[in-house]
């Protein structure tokens, strides 16, 4: 029988004719597609040009704050404007609630780029969910994700974390309500509209979670290397002219 409501990948990375061929196979309805280092409108133009009847694709921005060191991740749907990365923290928390946006927590307590539980607890009331399952990473860390969503009462949501093709739709967010706009998905996160979080299992599964967790080492070496030293024109860097001065004085660079 199939499975009632709406199906969301909750955060993709790539978006092309394969991951939407991927996505339908999987029976998805809607993708939050938010790739790093990319503007706002560039992420709206690419996720209405892959939007059609029968899949959805939510743009969003999943914003880097803190610097290289001490990076605390938000994933943001809804965004009416531009936010830069590497600004402060409580900056980028001001900027999305100023934006009326749905902040979600991607990866909890993941490695250095992630709150941890006591600072999702001490901004709970500002945050609207809280990732517990992520295929790209390992067993133990999402179950040390979903502890802390239910040990802080705060709503779970789920993706494949995809950054490659092949992985999108290997896990998922299902909500109870027919979702059929951008603005439907959003104040669904913003919300307590019923959900479950699921994912695919088997051999498969855990083949594609390994690859995807093993492309973590190239992302955070010479791909990073690369964006840090060799490349001095982020479009997401503070200072801009896009973002008209707006955060200079919450740059952490």
């Amino acid at each position: 029988m199939p499975e009632r409501g709406t199906r969301i990948d909750a955060h993709v990375k790539v978006l092309d004719e394969r991951t939407v061929e991927r996505a339908k196979a999987r029976g998805i309805d809607a993708l939050v597609y938010a790739p790093h280092f990319r503007r706002l409108p560039e992420i709206e133009a690419r996720a209405a040009r892959f939007s059609d009847d029968d899949l959805l694709v939510v743009p969003a921005r999943e914003v880097f704050t803190g610097d290289w060191r001490n990076r605390r991740h938000l994933l943001a749907l809804g965004l009416s404007d531009p936010i830069p990365d590497f600004i402060t923290f409580e900056a980028a928390m001001a900027e999305l609630e100023r934006q009326d946006a749905a902040i979600l927590v991607p990866h909890p307590a993941f490695a250095t780029v992630s709150l941890t539980q006591p600072e999702i607890d001490a901004h709970g009331a500002r945050i609207d969910a809280v990732e517990t399952y992520n295929t790209k990473l390992l067993a133990h860390q999402n179950q040390r994700a979903r502890r802390i969503a239910d040990e802080l009462d705060l709503p779970a949501f789920g993706s494949s974390y995809a950054h490659l093709s092949r992985t999108t739709g290997e896990a998922w967010t299902v909500f109870d309500d027919d979702l059929s706009t951008e603005a439907d998905v959003v104040d669904a996160f913003k919300t307590d509209t019923p959900r479950r979080v699921v994912h695919r299992s088997g051999a498969g599964h855990h083949l594609y979670a390994a690859i995807e967790f093993a492309h973590l080492g190239y992302e955070n070496t010479w791909k990073r290397l690369d964006r840090e030293l060799l490349s001095g024109e982020d479009p997401t860097n503070p200072y801009g002219v896009f973002y008209e001065g707006r955060f200079d004085d919450v740059a952490v660079y």
